[in-house]
């Protein structure tokens, strides 16, 4: 829909909300979650606002909400709705007008620092409190700033102004996002900056509604909370699918001659492209995969591409179709080829029509790029690849997708199957959830959708219990070939009661499909299952809109299906002593 796109089409948004949400709730694979909102405010309409935003993501969402302003009331001492929902997310919507003191004229600077510990240990509480109820991410508003500054400029420097308060206060918020996980800051100081401080801040909301800030501007809170929501439960786009002329660079290459587009800073106009393509560049290094999806020759492409005062070179893109065909089949050969599904991508092009047929074809997003001066600006509003995890395997996608693409066409020298993953040189690693690799566990169960039997979403603190508990058979598998080293691509966990192990958590990244990996984890499971005399293994297959490759997984492994219920929800058994191993072509 047109008015999740930025920017907002806020009326259509309040005015249609209730239609949308029919709508929306008719989508195929929603997943259900548990938000609690714990308001300092009045915050009906930012949950109105954030269903619609969650369902656009897939998340259909049960709402918890705190009494007006009785936010830390309900964190410290709990409520018995609250504590009997056992939120899976909870969002604390807070403001300035919730910091209860601010700094006199006649304190010293001892006097105020004191004062900003209390404010901050206020806080602190509070996420301790709810962490250790909860056990759930929980996401906290910054603070935004007043619409005024009483000393003027002095206000963000001098140590009594209300400005340089918030300024220390949320710098305080940080040091602890950045020393604790599952605990997230919605940045509302940047969101009412960009809106207009004057209007973000129309005092008429707030002593009519209670209110903290324009009404108009909720849409913009809620699309910026459930960013971080869709983000935590992979439900992120990976893929930037990019057109050339008129959007990587200003004129047309076939037309013009590479000599003839606007590139860089020795051209009018060349300079928005440039910076345009260092945006792109620069989503790399978090993870973004890059693509081509261009009407032109593809020497004219790599012609372009090679500009001498261009930022993008062809290797920054894991693939590259420059040809005639319709731009919606090129990338849904694209995604097969990236075994990724085309609501991975973000396809961005200065055409319209193009855009439009895209969209209507594919379901893809398609964000308005009128105007280069625009195009970061829009891509970054968006909130299509918001960070909450990140990890040093993000920032190299792309050369474990090149690999990808060089294995394949390796592949293609042998006539045995088996002789080409020998070609390949694998090694395994497999470990525990070490806690070197918490986060990255964590954030593949919340990225991997179609080689993912129960399609469980762990929190960094879920996957520390399973490890640390003594409850669980918890594996993590990294595989290194020839080509690269791919990180850790499966993660596996089993809850141990008596003689029996349940798996709880089996997934895969498509990107090592058909190495045998798969095979060499159960090898190992099941070997590991022995040691702890373990005699049963009881697993499930649970369906979902992405996972259908998987439905027959334990089957093939000579699991004995034991029920399936309306919903395809299978329950498998095997006994340990039952499992013949499997050959591999992998090193352990």
């Amino acid at each position: 829909m047109d008015c999740f796109n930025y920017p907002l089409d806020t009326k259509t948004l309040r005015r249609k909300r209730a239609k949308i949400y029919r709508e929306l709730s008719e989508k195929p694979g929603l997943i259900e979650k548990k938000v609690a909102v714990l308001g300092g405010s009045t915050t009906n309409d930012v949950v109105d606002m954030l269903s619609i935003f969650l369902l656009n993501h897939g998340i259909k969402a049960s709402f918890y909400q705190s009494e007006y302003g009785q936010y830390w009331q309900d964190a410290m001492f709990g409520s018995q709705e609250l504590d009997a929902m056992n939120p899976d997310i909870i969002y604390i919507h807070t403001s300035w007008r919730n910091i209860t003191d601010f700094p006199q004229m006649d304190m010293d600077k001892s006097t105020v620092d004191d004062l900003l510990e209390n404010q901050y240990q206020h806080f602190e509480a509070m996420w301790t409190a709810l962490e250790e109820k909860f056990h759930c991410p929980i996401i906290q508003n910054n603070f935004d700033r007043p619409n005024y500054r009483l000393m003027g400029n002095r206000d963000i420097w001098d140590y009594r102004g209300r400005s340089n308060f918030i300024s220390r206060l949320n710098q305080r918020f940080y040091d602890y996002a950045n020393n604790h996980t599952g605990f997230y800051i919605n940045d509302i100081d940047y969101l009412a900056q960009d809106y207009g401080l004057s209007q973000w801040n129309d005092a008429k909301y707030w002593h009519m509604y209670k209110c903290a800030m324009n009404m108009d501007a909720i849409p913009y809170v809620a699309q910026s909370v459930a960013s971080i929501i869709k983000s935590i439960y992979g439900r992120n786009k990976k893929v930037l699918a990019l057109d050339l002329d008129n959007t990587l660079w200003g004129g047309i290459v076939g037309d013009d001659g590479v000599e003839g587009i606007a590139i860089g800073p020795e051209v009018p106009a060349g300079q928005v492209y440039a910076e345009f393509q260092s945006y792109c560049k620069n989503l790399k290094d978090i993870g973004v995969v890059l693509a081509i999806d261009s009407k032109n020759d593809e020497a004219n492409a790599i012609a372009g591409l090679n500009h001498p005062d261009g930022i993008l070179r062809p290797d920054d893109f894991v693939s590259i179709k420059a040809n005639w065909d319709p731009k919606d089949l090129n990338l849904s050969q694209m995604a097969d080829e990236l075994t990724l599904g085309v609501d991975s991508f973000v396809f961005a092009d200065d055409n319209p029509a193009e855009r439009e047929i895209v969209h209507s074809q594919l379901g893809v997003e398609t964000p308005a790029m009128d105007g280069a001066e625009n195009y970061i600006k829009v891509l970054d509003h968006g909130g299509y690849f918001e960070v909450t995890n990140f990890s040093g395997e993000d920032m190299k996608k792309t050369q474990m997708y090149h690999a990808k693409a060089e294995a394949k066409k390796a592949q293609a020298a042998f006539a045995d199957y088996g002789q080409y993953l020998d070609s390949l040189d694998m090694t395994a690693y497999i470990t525990g959830f070490e806690p070197i690799m918490i986060q990255r566990v964590a954030q593949l169960t919340n990225k991997s959708n179609q080689f993912n039997l129960t399609t469980l979403r762990c929190s960094e603190d879920d996957i520390r219990q399973m490890q640390e508990g003594g409850k669980h058979i918890c594996m993590a598998g990294k595989l290194v070939d020839k080509f690269a080293d791919n990180g850790i691509v499966t993660v596996v966990a089993g809850e141990i009661e008596g003689s029996i192990v349940d798996i709880k958590l089996w997934l895969m990244s498509c990107r090592v499909l058909k190495r045998g990996m798969e095979d060499l984890m159960m090898n190992e499971f099941v070997s590991r299952c022995k040691d702890k005399n373990i005699e049963k293994i009881v697993a499930h297959y649970y369906p979902t809109a992405k996972n259908s490759m998987v439905k027959e997984f334990y089957g093939d492994y000579g699991f004995t299906l034991e029920s399936e219920d309306e919903a395809g929800n299978r329950t498998y058994t095997i006994n340990v002593a039952d499992y013949e191993q499997k050959p591999v072509h992998i090193n352990l």
